[in-house]
């Protein structure tokens, strides 16, 4: 058994290549015993959100507070809330972040996952 405790995991700004708006994130977990894991705290503030991006496994997002929006390219954006879940699909083209006019978080698990970053999302995309 492993303990991992959020008091020992701190939070810190997004990486301004790949977010675009206020956000934090914090690596909760990780392991790799088998298959590798990473559990991440993303916080959102309005207007916070990924760039556009592709993950070479599957990603599921675990809303925890506010509401989060979520895109797969080509689709409508879709807004989810505290208590929800959403997966995407390996190669899956993709964004999330806070719903415009308030806060956001989820957490992001990823499994034998790549991240291969991309153009940010417009603000058009974003509230749409």
């Amino acid at each position: 058994m492993k303990t991992f405790k959020n008091a020992d995991a701190p939070a810190r700004p997004v990486d301004a290549r790949s977010f675009v708006g206020p956000a934090t994130t914090k690596l909760l977990a990780s392991a790799d015993e088998g298959e590798t894991v990473h559990i991440y705290r993303v916080e959102f503030e309005s207007g916070g959100r990924t760039n556009w991006h592709t993950h070479s496994g599957p990603q599921w997002l675990l809303i925890l507070d506010g509401r989060v929006r979520v895109q797969r390219w080509g689709e409508p954006a879709v807004d989810v809330g505290a208590g929800d879940a959403v997966v995407f699909a390996p190669g899956e083209k993709h964004w999330h972040g806070a719903v415009p006019g308030g806060p956001g978080s989820h957490l992001a698990v990823n499994v034998n996952v790549e991240t291969e970053w991309l153009e940010p999302v417009t603000d058009q995309d974003y509230s749409s």
